[in-house]
């Protein structure tokens, strides 16, 4: 069940500055170059320098993943399989699908005087590349990605909505984040900042709300209304 609109409207009123995850309340990143895919490219770019995959990365379909995977088991390969992430990621968001609604709100949420900043595990070049693309760079004021050669920075550590609060002189009190997954919570939960969960694909609903979502929304459309 989603919350209802009054409610969402009572939640977003003392907001000033909206943290927004990327992929999924913006676009879907890997829609048209497949994680699958980019997976296998790093593993084989990896096999191609001579280098062994750790145990369990031939089964890894989320590239994120692979990434820590990765670092755990060779952390002296971190710092390229990162860049090599960061590349395909580049190349994935030229053809991402936009998330409806996901632009409004980032319009929307910029005229009213609210600060943005995406908050993403995914490499800042890409999320850059893809708001440059779409038109979009003038209403974020910020965009903290996970820090390359470190993917220890990634939600659910809060690291970098803590950098994004700091960097924008800002306080949990005044702040949402927009996240659709558990990790997203997770993250605002340790940063002190609500967490408005997107449920973007069925079964999401009790997984947000489970991981402390203060809010439960299945349409980016819907927030932008709310937030004008």
């Amino acid at each position: 069940m989603t919350t209802a609109p009054q409610q969402l409207a009572d939640v977003l009123r003392p907001v000033k500055h909206v943290l927004l995850d990327f992929d999924g309340p913006v676009c879907s990143v890997f829609a048209g170059l497949p994680a699958p895919e980019v997976a296998r490219r790093l593993r084989e770019g990896l096999l191609a320098t001579g280098e062994r995959a750790p145990v369990g990365a031939e089964r890894e379909s989320d590239p994120l993943a692979l990434l820590r995977l990765v670092a755990d088991a060779q952390p002296d390969l971190t710092e390229s399989m990162d860049a090599a992430l960061a590349a395909l990621e580049t190349e994935a968001v030229r053809v991402a699908r936009p998330t409806l609604g996901g632009e409004s709100v980032l319009r929307t949420a910029a005229r009213s005087g609210r600060l943005v900043s995406v908050v993403s595990n995914n490499a800042g070049e890409a999320i850059e590349a893809y708001l440059a693309e779409h038109g979009l760079s003038d209403y974020v004021a910020g965009i903290f990605g996970r820090v390359p050669g470190d993917p220890s920075s990634m939600k659910p550590n809060p690291r970098l909505l803590l950098e994004a609060m700091e960097a924008a002189g800002t306080g949990p009190e005044r702040c949402i984040f927009i996240g659709d997954a558990a990790r997203d919570v997770e993250a605002g939960l340790a940063a002190g900042v609500p967490t408005i969960g997107f449920a973007n694909k069925p079964g999401k609903n009790a997984k947000l709300a489970s991981a402390g979502s203060i809010a439960i929304i299945d349409s980016m459309q819907e927030l932008a209304d709310i937030l004008a």
